[in-house]
């Protein structure tokens, strides 16, 4: 049994990864913004509060194994033009903290598309690199620090256009980004990823792309535009 300290748990992707972790025999320390009330239900969770942009992280870290960052700045179109450095800022604070008590594993979410931006067909490219330009720019940004630091094991997780779905864990995983004709990752699928590097020490210092082959009907115009501005 490994503790997590898990940032982003009540997010869509974090919370598949705090219930796939408990499910493995895991604990998790849940690190929010606020309290959240589904997290601290959750038997094998103790939840923590901590602003990732400005405190100190030391001590909401402190009992853990490894940490495993989920966090993600939304949809909103608002946001997205002008997003926060949630990705670069928030992993250089988890780094101090970590350091600060001793830990040296950590497993971050970034994008494939900071790689590569000619995933998936020309339809898909437009639109969802033009909202992405900036957030995009604030990953490369997160990796570009994670290089430049030492002491710490990390890995920076490259999936594509995220989907819900239940967990396949038959991903295809391979170096930077992901192959050409696929487009989507299931989150379900990140987090059975994430947790699987958490455990162990494949692809340190390494950016790892995982994807999937979905149905077309994942996959086409008006699936992937929906979740787009979902």
């Amino acid at each position: 049994m490994m503790t997590f300290a898990i940032f982003g748990a009540a997010g869509a992707t974090g919370l598949k990864t705090v219930r796939q972790a408990l499910s493995r025999g895991h604990r998790v320390i849940a690190i929010e913004l606020e309290d959240d009330p589904s997290l601290a239900a959750l038997d094998g969770v103790e939840l923590r509060t901590a602003d990732v942009m400005n405190d100190d992280l030391g001590p909401v870290l402190d009992g853990a194994d490894a940490v495993i960052s989920c966090l993600g700045v939304g949809g909103k179109v608002s946001t997205l033009l002008d997003p926060p450095p949630l990705y670069s800022k928030g992993a250089g604070r988890i780094v101090e903290g970590m350091k600060s008590v001793g830990l040296t594993r950590l497993v971050v979410m970034s994008a494939t598309f900071v790689g590569a931006k000619d995933r998936g067909p020309v339809w898909f490219r437009f639109p969802a690199m033009a909202a992405l330009d900036r957030v995009l720019d604030d990953m490369t940004e997160m990796e570009h620090l994670l290089r430049a630091t030492d002491g710490i094991d990390w890995t920076a997780v490259r999936p594509g256009w995220l989907m819900e779905g239940d967990l396949t864990a038959d991903y295809h995983v391979q170096a930077d980004v992901i192959p050409e004709g696929h487009i989507r990752t299931r989150m379900a699928d990140v987090a059975h990823f994430m947790l699987e590097l958490a455990e162990g020490t494949g692809w340190v210092r390494q950016t790892p792309a995982l994807s999937r082959k979905e149905h077309e009907s994942a996959t086409s115009f008006d699936k992937v535009v929906a979740d787009m501005v979902a």
